[in-house]
C-alpha cells in the first residue's frame, strides 16, 4: 500500500479545521498540507446538527473566525448561517482543493526515526496509509456517530416516535403533534420554542434545572458600527468590545457567585411573570459557570412557556410507557414524539488509536500541555474551544501558535518536538474540566486526558493568559524538547499493555 505524504495533516473539516487551514496557508504558504474529513461535507457540528432552531449559544462576533468578519444582521446565529460563513471562508481561501471528504482516520502511528506520523484512514471500504511530519487534530471533543442515551425502564415499550436531535430525521413532521423533549442544556432550550410554533403542545423534562439568560439576537452596537466604518474595523471593535465585557461578567461572577446565582435566577422570575413556577423549573443546584450557561435569543423560549405553548416538567423518570412517560410521583405525560436530548459522548483526538514507537497511548494518561498539546506525543497540537467563551477564541490563539512553532522549528533545523512529562509530572493529577459538572463532562472524566498539579500542565479557561502565553510566549519555554528525531519513551506513569489499547 502506498503513502501519500504531506508537511501537515489536519483531521476535521468543520469551523476549526477550517480556520486553521487558512493559517497555515497564510503563515506557511510552503507547507503542504491535506485536511482529512471522515463526513462528505464540510461543517463538522454545523453540518451535523440538523434540529429545528439549531443555532449558536456564543455570540458571532467572537465566535467567528479573527481574520473573516461576521455581517450578518443576527449575532446569535442560526446554524445555517454559521454553515455558510465556514464555507464562505473555505471557498474565499481555496481551502476545498485540500479536503479529502469520507476519510475516517482509525490509527496514527509516530515514528521518531522518520519523524512522522502514519496514519490508516477508512475510505468507502478501502485502508489508505496517509503521512506527515505533523498532525493537526481539529476532530472536536465528541463522538459524531453516538450521542448518549440513558437507560429507562420500559423504553422499548414506547410506541410513538423516538428522536435523538444529533439525528433528526429531515422528514419528521411534529405539526400538531405532542412532543416531549428530555434535557436540560443547550439544545433541548433551543427545540423547546423551535417546536411550539407548530406543534400541539411540547413538555421540556429535565432531572434538575439550567442557568438561562435572555439576549437579543441582534447586536446592535455591532450593527450600527458596520454601517458607519469599514466592515473590518467595524469587526475588530465589536469583537474586542465582546471579549472584554465577557472577561468584566465572568470576574464579577468569580467576586461573589451568590449574588451572580442571584441575579440570573432573578432575571428569569421578570421573563416569565408571577403565573409561572420558577423556582422549580429555573433554580439550578450548582454555581454559575460549573455548566455552560444556557442563551436564549429575544426570550424565545420565555415566551412560549407564558404563551402556553410549552411546558416545564421538572424531576425524575420513572419508566417510559406505550404512550409516552411517567415520573417518579405517578405524573403521566403522553406524547406523539419524544426527543432525547440528552448529550454528547465525549472522545479524544477523534477516537483514533494512537502509538509512539511502538507504545500505544491510552488517553487517560495523557496529561494536558498549556490546552494544546498531550503529554510526551511528538508532532502534534489538537485544537478545542473554551467552555466559559467562544470556541473561537482559542481556535485563533491556537493555530497562530501552530504556525509560530513550524516556523521556529524550521529555522532551528528540528524535525520533532516533544511536550516531555515526566513521572513526578504525573504525580498528581485531575479531570482536566474539574470545575465543569456537565453530565457529558463527569460521564466520561475517567477516560479523557487530566491535568497535572503545576504550569505546564494545569491550564485555566482563561483568554487573556492564553493570548499572553501562545501570541507573546517563547516558543522553547524548557518543556517541549526540540530535536531531530529522539527516541519518545513514554514515563511509567503513561505506559499502558499493548493489548489494552
Amino acid at each position: 500500500m502506498s503513502t501519500l505524504h504531506f508537511d501537515v495533516i489536519v483531521i476535521g473539516a468543520g469551523l476549526s479545521g477550517i480556520g486553521v487551514a487558512r493559517y497555515l496557508q497564510q503563515r506557511l504558504p510552503g507547507k503542504r498540507y491535506a485536511i482529512l474529513e471522515s463526513k462528505a461535507r464540510m461543517g463538522g457540528t454545523w453540518d451535523l446538527f440538523r434540529y429545528p432552531g439549531i443555532r449558536s449559544d456564543s455570540d458571532m462576533h467572537t465566535m467567528g473566525y479573527a481574520f473573516k468578519p461576521w455581517t450578518e444582521p443576527k449575532a446569535i446565529a442560526d446554524g445555517p448561517s454559521i454553515l455558510s460563513y465556514i464555507r464562505e471562508t473555505a471557498a474565499e481561501n481555496g481551502i476545498e482543493q485540500h479536503i479529502r471528504y469520507g476519510h475516517r482516520v482509525r490509527v496514527a502511528a509516530y515514528s521518531s526515526t522518520t519523524q512522522r506520523w502514519t496514519l490508516r484512514v477508512e475510505h468507502e471500504g478501502r485502508t489508505l496509509a496517509f503521512s506527515c511530519g505533523f498532525l493537526l487534530s481539529c476532530a472536536g471533543y465528541y463522538r459524531h456517530d453516538e450521542g448518549y442515551l440513558p437507560r429507562w425502564e420500559g423504553y422499548e415499550d414506547y410506541r410513538g416516535t423516538l428522536v435523538h436531535p444529533q439525528f433528526w430525521p429531515e422528514d419528521l413532521d411534529y405539526t400538531g403533534k405532542t412532543v416531549a423533549i428530555i434535557g436540560s442544556g443547550a439544545t433541548a432550550v433551543t427545540l423547546t420554542p423551535s417546536l411550539a410554533q407548530k406543534a400541539a403542545h411540547v413538555y421540556q423534562i429535565q432531572r434538575s434545572p439550567t442557568y438561562i439568560v435572555n439576549r437579543p439576537a441582534q447586536d446592535r452596537f455591532a450593527n450600527t458600527l458596520r454601517r458607519c466604518l469599514p466592515e473590518r474595523l467595524a469587526y475588530g471593535i465589536t469583537r474586542w468590545k465582546t471579549i472584554m465585557a465577557g472577561a468584566r461578567r465572568r470576574k464579577r461572577m468569580a467576586r461573589d457567585i451568590q449574588r451572580a446565582k442571584r441575579m440570573l435566577v432573578a432575571d428569569v422570575a421578570r421573563q416569565l411573570g408571577p403565573d409561572l413556577d420558577w423556582r422549580t423549573h429555573f433554580v439550578p443546584d450548582y454555581w454559575p459557570g460549573q455548566q455552560r450557561i444556557c442563551v436564549v435569543p429575544d426570550g424565545d423560549m420565555f415566551r412560549a412557556l407564558r404563551a402556553g405553548s410549552a411546558s416545564m416538567v421538572t424531576g425524575r423518570i420513572e419508566r417510559f410507557t406505550a404512550t409516552g412517560l411517567r415520573m417518579e410521583g405517578g405524573r403521566e405525560i403522553d406524547a406523539d414524539i419524544v426527543v432525547t436530548a440528552t448529550g454528547l459522548v465525549l472522545q479524544c483526538l477523534g477516537g483514533m488509536q494512537v502509538s509512539v514507537d511502538g507504545q500505544p497511548v491510552d488517553p487517560s494518561r495523557l496529561l494536558i500541555y498549556k490546552g494544546f498539546m498531550y503529554s510526551n506525543l511528538p508532532n502534534l497540537i489538537y485544537f478545542t474551544g473554551y467552555t466559559n467563551a467562544s470556541w473561537t477564541l482559542k481556535i485563533d490563539l491556537v493555530a497562530d501558535y501552530a504556525c509560530r512553532l513550524l516556523a521556529h522549528m524550521e529555522r532551528a533545523g528540528h524535525t520533532q518536538v516533544v511536550p516531555l512529562a515526566d513521572d513526578a509530572a504525573f504525580a498528581q493529577t485531575g479531570n482536566a474540566l474539574a470545575k465543569f459538572t456537565a453530565g457529558y463532562v463527569v460521564r466520561a472524566a475517567h477516560r479523557m486526558p487530566k491535568h497535572g498539579a503545576k504550569y505546564p500542565w494545569l491550564h485555566e479557561q482563561d483568554y487573556f493568559w492564553d493570548r499572553k502565553v501562545l501570541r507573546r510566549g517563547k516558543i522553547d519555554d524548557g518543556t517541549l524538547r526540540f530535536s531531530q528525531g529522539e527516541a519518545v519513551i513514554l514515563p511509567e506513569a503513561q505506559q499502558v499493555e499493548a493489548s489494552a489499547a
